[in-house]
């Protein structure tokens, strides 16, 4: 039998009053108030927690693990405020010695940019080095010509871009994915250092959705000792056959991973992105024109999702503009199952009630609507007040799911509560206030949607200095100091 003790803890959704919790194989079995419980033997970790304040572990609903840990070792440019600031950035590290034979940047946004990227800037920024950078939502990557040959080679088509140099959706997708190409050992490595950085902030459970089906990677990295969270990982319509062949349906527990990982949603890209300028929409794109690219007709996803959904896998379906959360909804609605719609930045007036209607969940991204504000105002000026609408979501009774998007936003459910709860950042005013969350809201959606530790939980806790629901200031919020962070008992970070 292994045992936790925490002693004087405050519970999140309680009245505060201090409590003993005891943890007995993984879960919890008593508490009682402060002082009741003594430890039941010499091996008992007492934990002496001083009056902090006890949850739930935290759940990202939407990570690119793999990415996210591979986007801490890229070159950062998500400072910069145009091509040229990027270019000079990306020219600096070349001079200083690139360890890899590709410069990488990640993080750019240029939907404000005076000017556009241009493949020139990136030839004299990197002369002799393939160079690519990738935009912050995944959606585009620019490229110099070094790079655009290197990957036409490693892709098998030829990569034609104009003189932009900037390549869109999928084959922007392509040369990330060929990018991401690297050694087990290596990419593990990387991986497992971002486990612990995830640990540190109190997640105990991701559902990751990188492109490349990740089950056995994560089967191979939690038999080498990482271990730090649980995870849903989801597969694409390219591995929907090899899953259904394997028997996999969502929920599954994966043999040989103590039971950590499980076989995730059925996750469909429908559209691009507002950053990018793809995500499909009903109304042109103000300035630019266009309507945006919708990835997928109706006939044709119908069938696709209606397969995976009869083979056990639960839809996620990527759907950022009206236009594809209303084909997203459709979907749904044509299949008869229940699934999540990913993103759902804008939509139709006549669509807010149909996710509850259909049993739809919507997995948003608040801190997105932090990054995205200017670049909403810009090019969706006359619909704003229908974009990242959140609280309108919640009024029409929709289940909310608080996540990152990682790399695209921090793996940190503080930033994401901070955002929903706030709608504000570095000392500007409240973007839309009326789509602001409860901090209970929040705090229900970075959950798996429970409020409080209760007896008889599986024991995935987070243990924090302050009360995430009594912590007005968003800001605040953002810097929640984490103390300690368990998965069955099992602390996976500590600093009490």
């Amino acid at each position: 039998m292994t045992e936790v003790l925490l002693r004087t803890v405050r519970r999140v959704g309680t009245s505060g009053a201090p409590a003993d919790v005891r943890i007995v194989d993984g879960r919890v079995t008593e508490i009682a108030p402060a002082g009741a419980l003594d430890a039941s033997g010499p091996d008992t970790d007492v934990v002496e927690s001083a009056g902090a304040w006890l949850g739930p572990g935290l759940v990202d609903h939407h990570v690119h693990f793999d990415q996210w840990a591979l986007v801490r070792r890229r070159v950062d440019v998500s400072g910069c405020d145009s091509a040229e600031s990027t270019a000079a950035l990306l020219a600096e590290v070349g001079r200083t010695g690139v360890a890899d034979r590709v410069l990488v940047g990640h993080g750019y946004r240029d939907g404000m940019w005076p000017r556009p990227a241009r493949r020139a800037l990136l030839d004299e920024a990197a002369p002799r080095l393939p160079a690519v950078v990738i935009s912050a939502d995944l959606h585009a990557v620019w490229c110099n010509a070094l790079a655009l040959a290197h990957f036409s080679t490693i892709v098998g088509r030829p990569l034609v871009t104009g003189v932009d140099g900037v390549l869109r959706e999928q084959d922007a997708f392509d040369v990330t994915g060929a990018l991401s190409a690297v050694p087990d050992d290596v990419l593990d490595g990387y991986v497992a250092d971002a486990v612990e950085a995830a640990s540190a902030r109190g997640v105990t459970r991701i559902v990751d959705l990188e492109m490349r089906f990740g089950l056995d990677r994560w089967r191979r990295r939690v038999h080498a000792g990482t271990d730090g969270l649980r995870v849903s990982s989801g597969v694409y319509p390219a591995e929907l056959d090899d899953v259904i062949d394997r028997g996999l349906r969502t929920g599954d527990v994966l043999d040989g991973t103590r039971g950590l990982v499980t076989m995730g949603p059925f996750k469909v890209i429908t559209d691009g992105s507002l950053g990018t300028r793809t995500a499909a929409v009903t109304e042109a794109y103000r300035e630019l024109g266009g309507h945006g690219v919708l990835t997928w007709p109706l006939d044709e996803v119908v069938p696709m999702v209606r397969r995976a959904v009869d083979a056990g896998l639960v839809p996620a379906i990527h759907a950022i503009g009206d236009r594809a959360n209303t084909l997203a909804l459709d979907v749904f609605e044509a299949v008869g199952s229940r699934g999540t719609i990913e993103h759902a930045q804008l939509l139709a007036d006549e669509d807010f009630g149909r996710f509850a209607a259909l049993g739809v969940a919507a997995s948003v991204q608040p801190e997105h609507a932090m990054d995205d504000r200017d670049i909403a105002d810009r090019y969706w000026a006359d619909r704003t007040d229908r974009t990242f609408a959140f609280a309108s979501l919640e009024r029409a009774g929709a289940r909310l799911l608080l996540g990152s998007d990682a790399p695209v936003a921090p793996l940190d459910p503080w930033v994401s509560m901070a955002a929903a709860v706030g709608r504000d950042r570095d000392g500007r005013e409240p973007w839309h206030p009326a789509e602001r969350l409860s901090a209970l809201t929040a705090w229900r959606g970075s959950t798996d949607g429970r409020v409080q530790v209760a007896v008889g939980d599986v024991a995935d806790l987070v243990l924090v200095e302050s009360d995430p629901l009594g912590t007005a200031d968003a800001a605040q919020l953002r810097e929640t100091r984490v103390l300690a962070t368990a998965i069955a008992g099992r602390f996976t970070y500590r600093d009490v």
